[in-house]
């Protein structure tokens, strides 16, 4: 069997730099998703592991996504705060934030009106910094009335089809108003709880992970 000069290897080489059969450093790099959130992104009365951040990782890096899922929730947050604290609580690193605020303005019976435009700023602030966004809906609990529910409910879908921004309906989807995956004050889902939350979000996750990629892939072959 001949071998091949090492120049051959060499011209091979270049070639496929060339054509960008290289991977990238960017492209290689983990990615970076940003949990901005109240107290069900926290954790809020569970275990270490057990908190949605930590389980939305390991369900990520079971499927083969090379992701780091950052805890940025504060229980009792609204959308107000969120947006006070958004320059520190998402990095320079982040490559994707998912938006999990609403259900305190909503419990607190803060004004529709409001809770929109310190979304809408929210949203905007990401996108102006290039930071993909999935936005996760929540709904107004029944005894604060159908008019206030009528308001608040249809936020995030206006907004997320607004600002063209990826859409998880409602984050507790599955797990509201169940006993049995919530904690003893029926509000904060238990561990069970955040499995089922995961499991659903995750393919909107993956979704907007492989848009991230492929964006990775276009500014390292150009």
């Amino acid at each position: 069997m001949h071998k091949l000069p090492r120049t051959s290897f060499l011209i091979a080489g270049l070639i496929a730099f060339a054509l960008g059969w290289f991977p990238t450093a960017a492209s290689s790099e983990p990615v970076t998703i940003v949990a901005l959130g109240d107290s069900l992104t926290a954790g809020f009365g569970l275990g270490p592991g057990e908190g949605f951040t930590e389980q939305l990782e390991r369900e990520l890096r079971d499927a083969g996504i090379d992701a780091v899922v950052v805890n940025a929730g504060v229980s009792g947050d609204t959308t107000s705060g969120g947006l006070a604290r958004l320059d520190w609580s998402v990095g320079e690193d982040a490559d994707a934030v998912i938006v999990e605020l609403g259900g305190n303005d909503a419990l607190r019976g803060i004004s529709p009106e409001a809770t929109r435009a310190n979304l809408e700023a929210i949203i905007t602030g990401l996108k102006d910094r290039g930071v993909a966004v999935l936005l996760a809906g929540m709904m107004a609990p029944p005894n604060m009335g159908n008019s206030y529910g009528d308001a608040f409910n249809p936020i995030f879908s206006d907004l997320a089809r607004e600002h063209d921004v990826a859409l998880y309906p409602f984050f507790l989807d599955g797990v509201a108003a169940r006993a049995d995956l919530n904690l003893a004050d029926g509000i904060h889902p238990n561990a069970e709880g955040v499995a089922i939350i995961v499991e659903s979000i995750l393919p909107h996750v993956q979704a907007m992970v492989e848009r991230i990629q492929a964006e990775r892939q276009r500014a390292g072959s150009g």
